[in-house]
């Protein structure tokens, strides 16, 4: 069975779509429809169907799709069993990761990853926690990093580093006059948060919840869906966010925000790779160790 008719097939299968698959596989529409004919050829089952200008997989299409994932694992981990024979790994990594990690922890290991191994080639997913979860239960990345408190019993969670979540203010409000501020006083003041789903807002949340604080008891102005809206929507209004330390650390230091202390109040997470659990030895434990040796290298610096 060829394996490009087979990556072509997984292409069509993840997307419901022979345009986006002849895009994402740089072949012409024509070609799409070529290897998927000659497959359903050669195994003598029909994989789609098209209704109405639409394509669903039929029975046969969905059990190919899941041999297929589990194929090009083992070809991945083939692939990376003789890499490390030479010591020249070579490869596709998927990877996702929730918002803050991606736009602040992930920029710089991945370049000097690039730098050691040119011959690897990422792909990175940007979302909310739940969303990378559901990426990776479904086999469409092969790492996360993800932010929270939950957990899917699908998934093999490995603690990377820790991050706090702080209260700012942008240094031409007035808020940014106080040096910390109460409970209480939190609940009067106009805050933004991350939004639903986000393992920001889950980590604030539960710690609130701690305190006989829910989220109606506060003054929330906004919800908004990454943290760089947050701080840009700051800089036009006298509210506080709630945002990663990691998120604004250049900020502060060069004065454009302040961090406001939360008297008895600290919000300490921990990021952590996620895994399928079985999943085989691979691209991703590279991955994996060389981010902590980066982070080691860096802390020690």
């Amino acid at each position: 069975m060829s394996n490009f008719r087979l990556k072509v097939f997984h292409s069509v299968a993840t997307h419901l779509n022979f345009t986006q698959a002849a895009e994402e596989l740089f072949i012409t529409q024509p070609a799409v429809t070529k290897n998927i004919k000659e497959l359903e050829a050669e195994l003598d089952a029909c994989l789609f169907d098209r209704i109405k200008g639409k394509v669903y997989l039929t029975e046969a299409g969905s059990i190919l799709l899941d041999y297929t994932k589990q194929i090009f694992e083992l070809d991945q981990t083939l692939n990376y069993k003789l890499s490390t024979l030479k010591d020249q790994y070579s490869g596709q990594l998927r990877l996702g990761a929730s918002t803050t990690i991606g736009q602040y922890i992930f920029p710089p290991i991945l370049a000097k990853f690039n730098q050691q191994y040119p011959d690897i080639h990422i792909s990175l997913i940007n979302d909310n926690t739940k969303k990378i979860e559901a990426h990776l239960a479904a086999k469409e990345i092969d790492l996360g990093l993800v932010e929270g408190t939950s957990r899917n019993s699908q998934l093999k969670y490995t603690p990377f580093i820790n991050d706090e979540i702080v209260a700012i203010a942008h240094t031409s409000k007035d808020l940014s006059k106080l040096d910390e501020i109460t409970l209480d006083e939190l609940k009067s003041i106009p805050i933004v948060l991350r939004e639903q789903g986000s393992g920001s807002l889950e980590v604030i949340v539960n710690k609130l919840n701690e305190r006989s604080i829910t989220l109606p008891d506060l003054n929330i102005c906004m919800h908004l869906g990454s943290t760089e809206s947050i701080k840009t929507y700051l800089a036009y209004a006298d509210a506080l966010g709630l945002i990663s330390i990691n998120a604004v650390t250049k900020e502060v230091a060069n004065g454009e925000y302040k961090v406001i202390d939360i008297n008895n109040f600290e919000v300490v997470r921990t990021f952590d790779f996620v895994q399928l659990h079985g999943q085989q030895q691979g691209l991703s434990e590279l991955f994996m160790d060389f981010s902590f040796k980066a982070i080691t290298k860096s802390n020690t610096l």
